[in-house]
């Protein structure tokens, strides 16, 4: 019986998702990341950074291949212990909600939203199957949404009704699993240092200079949301199925 815990990352060439394999792969997980660009840069970056005790699967997470290809390398190890829904796109072109087009729409409804859904679907699934003949598998499940789940940007629409969407499958899921001892999270990022932002990095550095993107008044770093992933991989908030945790520097907090 393979001892080694694995996890997937899913979107985990860079930033939040590559920052999280990091901290992950120092705990003693396999990981199994992710990518759909620069495969053959990226698969050289994984080999670097994470030795042997990594499985890349390259794909778009859009496609149900993709999801299976990544639960058929867990099934190869005989377990998986956590799955990280991090892949997410911004919209393609920013546009104000009285003309965007429906094909941004799609593209990120898809990858943002309909991936998440599916993914963590056959991934709990087998998460099931596997406890059944793995003595210490504490199955858990995350899913990095955004502030943007509750914060208005009329000119990307579509990323925010994707990231509330993100919410409410962390809902159902938390809901559907908890009789199998399966929590689900969400982590709700805030304005992190990552190249989605980097297009809007004058705006930003403005907003969280005068406190009105970030009370700590800083940017978040991809590793702020990795320190969460492994809080809740040791099993820290197993009793807080369905839980949110903000990580945007106290830009959820009401204040005056």
């Amino acid at each position: 019986m393979n001892t080694t815990p694995v996890a997937i990352i899913t979107g985990s060439s860079r930033g939040i998702g590559f920052s999280v394999a990091e901290f992950l792969h120092s705990m003693g997980y396999h990981v199994i990341v992710n990518s759909s660009s620069y495969r053959q840069e990226t698969e050289s970056a994984f080999k670097t950074a994470f030795g042997d005790n990594h499985t890349y699967v390259w794909g778009d997470i859009k496609q149900r291949d993709t999801h299976r290809a990544l639960v058929d390398a867990a099934k190869k190890l005989g377990r998986l212990d956590l799955l990280v829904n991090n892949a997410g796109i911004a919209p393609p072109v920013r546009e104000d909600i009285l003309v965007s087009k429906e094909e941004n729409f799609d593209i990120v409804i898809e990858t943002n939203l309909k991936a998440v859904f599916f993914m963590t679907q056959i991934c709990a699934n087998y998460m099931i199957e596997a406890k059944k003949n793995c003595g210490d598998c504490t199955p858990r499940i995350i899913n990095v949404g955004s502030m943007s789940a509750y914060v208005s940007s009329t000119n990307r629409g579509e990323y925010c009704i994707s990231k509330a969407g993100v919410s409410m499958v962390t809902a159902l899921f938390a809901d559907r699993l908890a009789e199998f001892d399966i929590p689900v999270f969400e982590i709700r990022p805030g304005i992190i240092k990552t190249d989605m932002t980097s297009a809007v990095t004058e705006k930003y550095d403005k907003l969280i200079a005068s406190g009105a993107a970030s009370a700590t008044k800083r940017w978040g770093d991809p590793s702020d949301i990795a320190k969460i992933v492994k809080a809740i991989s040791e099993g820290a908030f197993d009793f807080s199925t369905g839980q949110i945790f903000n990580a945007d520097g106290g830009f959820h907090l009401r204040r005056l």
